[in-house]
């Protein structure tokens, strides 16, 4: 990544913190690494489940989710997605002008409550914006893991990023 500053200064000792990066400053092949990690609560996986109406008793029932293989509540993968989705989003699009969006979404492992999780991110691709000159397309892939290392989701999306000459949004 090409000279990314956590700060501006903005004169004497006062500084602005920075987020986000813009296009020009990603490189393809970049691997970010968002911290910190975050622990799954009970209370993340209800209220996300029941907001959702996503009110399968797999995420909901203690009772239903002993008779389950998996011997208790499983973290909804809406859950885990929105997670590791918003850990990613200050290190890869918080300049984005918009989300385009998402191309595949895998979750090869569970997620239960008391999980900490991680998130990296990889840039993939960059290309310039054809209907936007001052802005270029960056396709990201990010992975979330559990702190012992099990990958629990991985996606990839594609954001509409302003050059560095361009407005920041942020």
């Amino acid at each position: 990544m090409k000279d990314v500053q956590a700060f501006q200064h903005l004169g004497g000792r006062r500084y602005r913190e920075n987020r986000g990066v813009f296009y020009d400053e990603f490189e393809v092949g970049d691997i970010i690494e968002h911290r910190p990690g975050r622990t799954v609560t009970e209370t993340d996986n209800v209220w996300q489940s029941l907001l959702a109406l996503n009110n399968h008793p797999l995420h909901i029932d203690h009772a239903y989710a002993r008779t389950t293989e998996f011997g208790r509540p499983l973290v909804s993968s809406l859950v885990t997605l929105s997670i590791v989705g918003g850990m990613s989003t200050n290190g890869t699009s918080a300049k984005a002008i918009a989300n385009l969006g998402w191309e595949s979404i895998r979750l090869p492992n569970p997620v239960f409550v008391g999980d900490t999780l991680y998130a990296e991110t990889e840039v993939v691709a960059m290309r310039p914006s054809r209907s936007r000159p001052t802005a270029g397309i960056v396709t990201f892939e990010t992975k979330g893991l559990k702190d012992d290392g099990t990958l629990v989701v991985v996606f990839t999306r594609s954001a509409l990023i302003p050059l560095g000459g361009g407005i920041d949004p942020a």
